[in-house]
This record gives structure tokens, sequence and C-alpha cells, in this order.
């Protein structure tokens, strides 16, 4: 396949993933639409600032279940097929390969500063564009900032494995039984039980945090359980010592 080629190949694909986005755009209704009539006001109700987020764990936070279960299911079919033997581990060694020490003292700095960032738009996703499955990647990244560094070392100390597996069922857990309580306590499965608080403030939108927070911390320890099997795999030496 020659450059020519893969020009115009790319040329092709670039130009029908216009036209798609082009159609979708030309179909897309207006801002008066009756979900978002519904949306805005219940979100105002419950003192949700970010409707966004008023939709995910509140209006359909049920879906929001279902999506965190993807997750959970995708690091244990991961641990299942990945997962490496004793013999294996033994095996595994890091790859010298030569670092800048300009990217290395970049690793180093940002990892503060977005685990930071991470905890922020967990924390903070029913007041502003964010929320627990954004949040959770940046955690998971800040840490493997490490790795891009080029101090696996480090890295393997910061991420306990094991514990991180049991925080990521954990957290689901603990999500279906915020939707028990609130069946229990309001007659339906993860209704919005606790009290609205506030509207613009930390404690605020009753169980929408809580639900954030729960998936921010799945989605985190579920992206460094996941990562950590890929990265073993790429790191086991093999027979002949290459």
């Amino acid at each position: 396949m020659n450059r020519r080629f893969r020009t115009v190949l790319a040329l092709a694909g670039a130009a029908g993933i216009a036209a798609l986005l082009c159609a979708a755009f030309l179909r897309t209704p207006g801002a008066a639409h009756v979900y978002s009539d519904l949306a805005v006001p219940i979100a105002q109700a419950r003192s949700t600032q970010n409707v966004v987020s008023s939709v995910n764990f509140d209006l359909r936070a049920l879906d929001t279940l279902g999506e965190e279960t993807i997750v959970v299911a995708a690091v244990v079919g991961t641990l299942s097929l990945l997962a490496p033997s004793r013999a294996t581990r033994r095996q595994i060694e890091q790859p010298v390969r030569p670092v800048l020490p300009s990217v290395k003292f970049t690793g180093y700095l940002l990892l503060p500063v977005t685990v930071v960032l991470g905890a922020i738009v967990v924390l903070h996703g029913h007041l502003t564009p964010g929320g627990g499955f954004q949040g959770g990647v940046a955690l998971a990244t800040g840490w493997h900032l490490l790795y891009l560094a080029g101090d696996y070392p480090a890295l393997d100390r910061l991420r306990p494995i094991d514990w991180c597996e049991y925080v990521d069922a954990a957290a689901t857990g603990l999500y279906v039984v915020t939707g028990l309580i609130g069946l229990g306590l309001a007659g339906s499965f993860l209704a919005n039980f606790l009290p609205s608080g506030t509207f613009g403030s930390l404690l605020s939108a009753g169980i929408v945090p809580v639900l954030s927070f729960f998936v921010g911390v799945e989605v985190a320890a579920g992206l460094l359980v996941l990562l950590a099997q890929f990265l073993e795999q790429a790191m086991v030496r093999s027979g002949d010592g290459a």
C-alpha cells in the first residue's frame, strides 16, 4: 500500500464521516425539546446545578447502573483472560527505554495535579461539567503518568491491584445498596431520597453526588486493574530472554 493510496483512502473515510456528522447535525432537534422541558425543571427542583448529572444519576440512574456494570464486566473478563500466573509474574520486568528528563519531570509534576483534578471532577459533578465517569478516568490517568515517566516500579507500588479489585466491586455494590434504600424509603429503586440542599452548594442534589462518587471510584479502580493487566502482559519476558 503506497502513500498515495493511503491518502485517498483516508480522504474517503473523512468524507464519509463528515457526511454522517452533517446529517446528524441537520436532524438535531432545537433547544425547545420535550426532554429538556422535563429534565431542566426536575434538576432545578432537586437543586442539581448540572442538568446532565441530574439526568445520569437521578432521572436515569438505573441506566447508569447498567453502564457501570459494563465496566465491572470488562474488569472481570480481563482478569479471567490476562491474569498472570505466579510463573508468569516472575518473568515480568520493566523494559529498559530511554526517557527524556523533561518527560520524567513532567510526569512527576502532573501526577498530583491530575489526581486532584480527577477528585474535583468527581466531587463537583452535580455542580459543574463532569461527574463520576470523567473524574474516574482522570484519576486512573494520573497514576499512569508514572509509567510514561519511565518509573514502573513506583507505579506498581502506588496501585495495589488486589485492593483496586475490592474497591471496584464495593463501589458497584454500594450503588445498588443506595438504590435499595431509595426503594425502602421512597417507594422506587434509586429514588432520590436525600435532602436537596441549597442550589449551587456542595451538599446539594440529594443522591446525585453520592452516586457520582461511587461511579468515580469504580471507574478509577476498574481502569487501574485493566491497564495493569495489559501492562504486565506487555512486559512479560519471552523464553529466549528477548
